[in-house]
């Protein structure tokens, strides 16, 4: 067994996309590289895993699989199974073809399959490419390794999930630590109707545009065309809100005491 750090390399677009291709390439200097990924596109598959469904293995190599099968079945049976007795150090999923900036992150496969690695205890970082053509990984790549590098010669919490984009085309010029920003891409749904006459819908808007507010993700890579990096948290809960929910006054029904009010128990 190597003594190098194991590092699982994965993704949405498919086990035979470019992108993870110079990823896994990128990682060979830094650690022992395992690839699992999905057989085929899995883009906006978000955090969906397999329960009512049998999911398939294929390997394709020296520490190489395709799952048929989400980003996160993916993740999960990597960790679980092939992986299982010998953990790696870091899940990096990525490069996407595209970016994962703002609200992107609750739809990316990307990020769910990084994500899937934090919630298993093992830190995820997603990479994805801000290009919508031509894509071109080599500078990503490079950046890339240098997370991960960075990453692996620091103590890191087994939940970290961190979202990093990178701008493109070109070499990066640098890079800020962001915040999640806002955008959008309107709202549009097209409908038609298919030879036998029944509808269907193409969902989804084309009127993209990103909120300007200095230090967030979105602002950095179009305003100042620096890679981010975004940390995530695992709990989504809104502490701010707690206390004016608990003011409410539910007709029939008697909210319990808060827990850190309730004296100790004896």
């Amino acid at each position: 067994m190597s003594d190098r750090p194991r590092i699982l390399v994965t993704n949405d677009d498919g086990v035979g996309a470019k992108g993870i291709a110079d990823l896994a390439e990128a990682m060979e200097p830094l650690g022992e590289v395992w690839v699992v990924a999905p057989e085929r596109e899995q883009s906006a598959a978000s955090h969906a895993l397999s329960i009512h469904s049998p999911v398939r293995l294929n390997r394709l190599g020296d520490r190489r699989f395709a799952v048929e099968g989400t980003p996160a079945d993916a993740v999960y049976l990597a960790l679980t199974f092939i992986l299982k007795e010998t953990p790696p150090a870091l899940v990096v999923s990525g490069i996407n073809h595209g970016p994962n900036l703002a609200a992107d992150v609750f739809y990316s496969g990307t990020v769910a399959a990084a994500m899937e690695g934090a919630l298993l205890g093992v830190p995820g970082i997603a990479f994805s490419l801000v290009s919508s053509r031509d894509f071109v990984f080599t500078d990503a790549a490079a950046f890339a390794a240098a997370v991960v590098k960075a990453a692996l010669s620091n103590p890191l919490a087994p939940h970290l999930l961190l979202n990093v984009n990178i701008p493109s085309p070109g070499p990066v010029q640098g890079y800020r630590v962001a915040k999640q920003g806002r955008h959008t891409y309107g709202a549009g749904v097209v409908e038609s109707r298919d030879p036998w006459g029944r509808d269907y819908f193409w969902l989804g808007g084309s009127d993209y545009r990103h909120f300007s507010e200095p230090g967030t993700d979105v602002s950095v890579i179009h305003e100042e065309q620096l890679a981010t990096i975004t940390p995530l948290l695992l709990d989504l809960t809104d502490h701010g809100a707690i206390a004016p929910i608990r003011k409410w006054k539910l007709n029939g029904f008697q909210m319990a005491e808060p827990l850190e009010r309730q004296p100790p128990p004896k």
